[in-house]
């Protein structure tokens, strides 16, 4: 019987530059292979499911499914109060919980101290509990503007590596890799979206097992952990933005042939 299911392409919102360190090109997607159905049994009833990803709308500090997983991929709301100057975007681009980092604390310490999380910050607020490594995303010269007093505007981010398990080739701690276009160009489809090819770079060397995303926004962790063949689970509070995630994970159909 030939079985179809949806995969993820996301040619739209992908950056124009892969994700890279200082001394190694990217590693190639693994082949992925039919899993079978994929399902945390929880009570609450997912917005998107596929055989890799399962989609969640509510708030994560009351949701548990996503508590299941092995590890926590994710760019939570960290305390830079987020709002674009866009004329064209104004309700939309603001991001809730934005204010403070009392969300992200509060889920991380739901996560666990200590199990494996890439999570991402900035060095304007306290980093979580038990950094191992401290990670640079260069952005390539583009960041948005910062503070227009200095001569210097922002083009990079924090990653912080939190666990054991992390493996892979040593490079440098810098990743190089362009970010979404700007909102106001109609690149971007969250404020804060990511990469895919950036979130694909953590979860290829993250420690087996299902992936997390509790502020999955439009989907990137989801749609990169779905190309590398790994299971994931997401939560989204803002309806507008879990609509953008089930799409992007949504948008082909490939024939994987006859299945036993």
């Amino acid at each position: 019987m030939s079985r179809r299911r949806a995969v993820s392409r996301d040619p739209v919102t992908r950056s124009a530059h892969p994700a890279t360190t200082d001394r190694h090109p990217p590693h190639q997607p693994r082949p992925r292979e039919y899993v079978g159905p994929f399902s945390f049994g929880g009570a609450v009833k997912p917005y998107y499911e596929d055989d890799f990803v399962q989609l969640f709308h509510g708030d994560c500090l009351s949701i548990d499914e996503w508590l299941q997983a092995d590890v926590l991929v994710t760019d939570p709301p960290y305390g830079i109060s987020y709002n674009s100057h866009s004329r064209r975007l104004t309700v939309a681009a603001r991001i809730r919980g934005d204010n403070d980092t009392s969300i992200r604390d509060k889920a991380m310490a739901r996560w666990g101290e200590g199990r494996p999380a890439a999570v991402f910050g900035t060095w304007k607020r306290e980093r979580p509990k038990g950094v191992r490594a401290l990670l640079v995303w260069d952005t390539k010269g583009a960041l948005g503007m910062g503070d227009t007093s200095i001569p210097w505007k922002p083009s990079h981010q924090e990653i912080y590596v939190i666990g054991k398990g992390w493996h892979g080739r040593r490079g440098t701690d810098v990743i190089r890799c362009a970010p979404v276009q700007s909102l106001g160009y109609s690149g971007r489809l969250h404020p804060h979206q990511k990469p895919v090819e950036l979130m694909e770079h953590l979860i290829e060397r993250a420690p087996a097992g299902t992936i997390a995303d509790p502020f999955c926004g439009s989907g990137s962790t989801l749609v990169a952990a779905k190309a590398q063949g790994r299971r994931a689970v997401g939560i989204e509070e803002d309806e507008r933005y879990l609509e953008v995630a089930a799409r992007r994970l949504s948008q082909d159909v490939l024939d994987f042939g006859e299945l036993a």
